[in-house]
């Protein structure tokens, strides 16, 4: 077998490992945006009874087990941190595919969601112009932009990030300065955003907390720079879970501020633009600022999304998955996938115009989303059970006891009663002791059952078509499957 030196000249450029941990997290905390929750805030608030910053606390428990699990399996496959390959390798191809499959459903969701929201607060912004006509604009010159191969530099991003915290910086000063001049109810008003008996609904906070799950999406991108990373071993790991953590507690912040500034007892004029109201509550000039500011922030995701699901589809093409003479094709000028452009983008603006007849929102789509996130995050956490916990543990008695404990909790947590419920919770802080990966599936799996009928009806037909699709493709599941890794950059 030929080294690495007898076949890689040595003058030939490399990746030099010059990201440091802190390099990382900044990294993980501009893909994410230091403004994630704001643009889901009223959504979360509308769904979870007010309860946003329990939510965003719940969520962030299920997302650093998770990221525990997406850090230990970069270690073993440092150079492929998707979770289909994950799943795949140590559990089952066809699982692998399942979860591949679950992943192009959050790529084709996410440009669809940014249009609508992007087209909302364009329209509080301009209202004579009605929201489809800003949607048909988004959706244009998403696609438009992303046909020219227009690329943002991270020193874009990072200027952007910058921009994002000192934004939340203001409106941090702003809120306390109108808290604390304005009269309230003593402490029961600073500890009402995180419990208010008059109206707890269990079963309303998960179902708000699964959507709450899509303020950390992207934390897993930072195993992608295990080769630019020192002691990567260490350091994806590290910075994967503490990019969770500073989003978590950030995050949280900026919803409880929020809660303060604007009661759950109060409708929001707009549910999903609800955070610009509330940031001009605080200082009249932040409602403008604030919009402006998430503007932005959707508007780059989205971009970022269509073209990220359009080389995803390429690589489907490409690998003879889907009809190659027009998903595996690349415009010779431009260097992009421009069929699966104009084919995602055709696809979000379509979904984004159902808002107006009533059949798609902004809060249907990000559970929709977090449908096949989720599926993907429960598929990481197994795999890094089966493969730290059964393999490397060789006859240790501890998997068949975190096995039996998850069993049981599985069994208690439906249950409403507060001493089953209490029992199931310290089950899974004896799992997450045992097993973190465990834990990290079971709380994924309750967020993921307490998405809303609509959502398990749309992306369980969804996953029901990919399985059909892959039981066609491989004589069930006996062939090569989809090969769903992304192309590299074209040169």
């Amino acid at each position: 077998m030929a080294t690495e030196s007898t076949t890689v000249p040595s003058h030939a450029p490399r990746l030099r490992r010059t990201l440091t941990l802190w390099d990382l997290i900044l990294y993980g905390v501009i893909v994410i945006q230091p403004v994630a929750p704001m643009s889901v805030f009223g959504v979360l608030s509308e769904r979870g009874r007010g309860h946003v910053v329990t939510t965003i606390l719940i969520a962030m428990v299920a997302m650093l087990f998770t990221a525990f699990s997406y850090g230990r399996m970069a270690r073993a496959y440092p150079s492929a941190g998707s979770a289909f390959t994950y799943v795949g390798q140590e559990i089952n191809p066809a699982l692998g595919y399942v979860t591949g499959w679950s992943m192009v459903m959050d790529y084709m969701l996410n440009p669809m969601i940014c249009i609508v929201w992007c087209s909302q607060q364009a329209t509080v912004f301009a209202p004579g112009i009605p929201y489809w006509g800003w949607a048909l604009f988004f959706g244009a010159v998403f696609t438009f932009l992303n046909i020219q191969g227009i690329k943002t530099s991270a020193r874009v991003n990072t200027l952007l990030a910058a921009a994002m915290g000192a934004v939340v910086a203001v409106f941090f000063m702003a809120a306390a300065r109108y808290i604390f001049a304005n009269p309230h109810d003593g402490a029961a008003f600073f500890t009402r955003p995180f419990y208010d008996p008059a109206t707890w609904d269990t079963k309303s906070v998960l179902a708000a907390t699964s959507i709450a799950v899509l303020s950390y999406i992207g934390f897993d991108g930072i195993s992608t720079l295990s080769e630019e990373a020192e002691n990567p071993r260490r350091n994806i790991l590290l910075a994967t879970v503490l990019t969770c953590f500073v989003i978590g507690i950030l995050s949280a912040l900026e919803v409880y501020a929020a809660q303060l500034l604007w009661p759950a007892s109060q409708p929001f004029p707009n549910v999903d633009t609800a955070f610009t109201f509330v940031a001009g509550r605080a200082w009249k000039p932040l409602f403008a600022i604030v919009g402006f500011t998430l503007l932005v922030a959707n508007f780059g995701s989205g971009m970022g999304a269509q073209i990220g699901a359009a080389r995803l589809l390429y690589g489907m093409g490409r690998s003879k998955a889907l009809p190659q003479s027009f998903f595996g094709v690349v415009d010779a000028k431009r260097h992009v996938p421009r069929n699966n452009v104009f084919f995602v983008g055709a696809i979000a603006l379509g979904g984004a115009l159902l808002v107006s007849i009533g059949l798609f929102s902004y809060g249907l789509g990000a559970e929709m989303l977090n449908f096949g996130a989720l599926i993907a995050f429960m598929g990481v956490n197994m795999a890094a059970f089966v493969r730290y916990y059964v393999r490397e543990g060789g006859n240790s008695p501890i998997p068949p006891l975190a096995l039996t404990a998850l069993v049981i909790a599985l069994v208690l947590l439906p249950t409403s009663s507060w001493i089953v419920l209490a029992i199931a919770a310290l089950l899974l802080a004896v799992i997450a002791v045992w097993t973190p990966p465990l834990a990290g599936f079971t709380i994924c799996f309750f967020l993921w059952k307490n998405l809303s009928w609509k959502a398990w009806i749309v992306g369980g037909l969804w996953m029901l078509a990919g399985v059909a699709f892959g039981a066609v493709k491989t004589k069930g599941f006996r062939g090569d499957l989809v090969d769903f890794e992304l192309p590299p950059e074209e040169a």
